[in-house]
């Protein structure tokens, strides 16, 4: 370094002195290869760590990517599900982002997050062979232990919509007396007694909360109305008052974080599902979602609208097959007798603004010819027709007959 430091004020900072002993040029060299060692040495450590600072930088680029396309995947998914429930299961399995098991499916209806409640209760109401699979693993997930009935149809009904056809709901709620039972045992004498005693509940919610009912039950009805349903035996009154109770002082929620409005209006429809409707004066088919409840047709231009952009009271109407050179399985409501009388319905316009209806005959045309022959059927039916009773009746039949034997 004395050396460096002498000789550089007079021959440059580059120049080797030429006055030295052999050994100390010796030295002098060893210095500068080191030198020049130790700069190629962190020059490398530079270039290494740029490089690996640029992976980091792409690999949390990428990884950015990847997330935010399984997201979008995801978004697509439940879109694809709130359309078609089973159509939007196939494509997040085949996408990877659902495994094709019942639990998997079923942990993903649970949580639900972005998924339409009614959506819901359709794929769950299915009576394939996985799809029961599905529901026993989705009630699994419920946790009603010392829960009454009550309290535990609450989260129940929270979690899904129940659709509207009778089968449905029996295997919905069969699965969830059976998940509850297991829950509370000893509550029950069996599982029959807590499945009549559900629908009990819900038809009591309906009768006291549902303005079109006149006729309020009150306590003492409800009790005698649940009389013998303990496979023969009666069930305690205090707890039947308590259930009465509770629903009186508090009817059930329905959810609505998907969007939908979901009011007793459209509480345990008798049917419901995508039709196609022709227009009134722009004759143009347009796929719509109806409701069929309370002796009104609601339609929405989607499952997850708040308010129907159409409403067809059924009152005086009538209901015929017709065939259609455009459209297949088609059904028409008219009223009878009155060719040229516009219908009593509304509906909303683009804007906002709820007008009245103009169509003399309102033609709808359904998917298949089975799904045009049920719609007919619960159409007619509508004014008269109640699954919950139905069944209910069929249940304490089983029950009563369970006993003689």
């Amino acid at each position: 370094t004395t050396f460096d430091k002498q000789y550089r004020r007079k021959r440059g900072p580059y120049s080797l002195p030429t006055d030295l002993t052999p050994d100390e040029r010796q030295e002098l060299d060893r210095i500068q290869r080191r030198k020049q060692e130790l700069l190629a040495d962190i020059q490398r450590l530079k270039d290494e760590i740029a490089e690996v600072t640029n992976e980091i930088e792409n690999l949390g680029s990428t990884e950015e990517r990847k997330n935010m396309q399984k997201n979008k995947q995801v978004a697509m998914g439940r879109k694809k599900f709130n359309m078609d429930p089973k159509k939007g299961i196939q494509f997040l399995i085949e996408n990877e982002l659902l495994k094709h098991t019942c639990e998997d499916i079923a942990q993903f209806l649970y949580k639900g997050e972005g998924l339409n409640k009614t959506a819901i209760g359709d794929y769950l109401g299915e009576r394939d062979d996985f799809n029961i699979q599905v529901l026993h693993a989705f009630v699994e997930l419920h946790e009603f232990m010392d829960l009454n009935l009550v309290q535990a149809l609450r989260q129940f009904l929270w979690s899904f919509r129940l659709p509207g056809e009778a089968q449905k709901i029996d295997r919905m709620m069969e699965a969830f007396a059976q998940r509850y039972c297991q829950c509370n045992p000893g509550v029950f004498e069996s599982t029959d007694t807590c499945y009549v005693l559900s629908f009990a509940i819900i038809m009591l919610n309906t009768s006291l909360h549902n303005p079109n009912v006149k006729d309020k039950p009150g306590v003492e009805r409800f009790i005698a109305m649940n009389r013998g349903i303990n496979d023969g035996g009666d069930l305690p009154e205090d707890l039947l008052r308590n259930l009465y109770d509770s629903i009186k002082n508090e009817p059930f929620k329905i959810p609505e974080d998907d969007g939908n409005d979901l009011t007793h209006t459209f509480f345990n429809p008798d049917r419901e599902g995508w039709l196609l409707k022709l227009g009134g004066r722009v004759k143009t088919w347009k796929r719509r979602w109806f409701i069929l409840t309370d002796n009104c047709l609601y339609y929405f231009e989607y499952t997850t609208d708040k308010e129907p952009r159409g409403i067809i009271p059924l009152e005086n109407l009538s209901i015929r097959e017709v065939d259609d050179s455009k459209k297949p399985n088609c059904f028409e409501l008219y009223i009878p007798d009155n060719k040229d009388q516009v219908i009593k319905a509304c509906k909303t316009e683009a804007d906002g603004r709820v007008v009245e209806g103009n169509h003399t005959v309102y033609r709808i045309s359904a998917p298949t010819p089975e799904e045009k022959e049920e719609w007919m059927k619960c159409i007619k039916a509508a004014i008269s027709r109640d699954p919950f009773y139905e069944m209910l009746a069929a249940r304490k039949k089983k029950v009563s007959s369970t006993k003689r034997h």
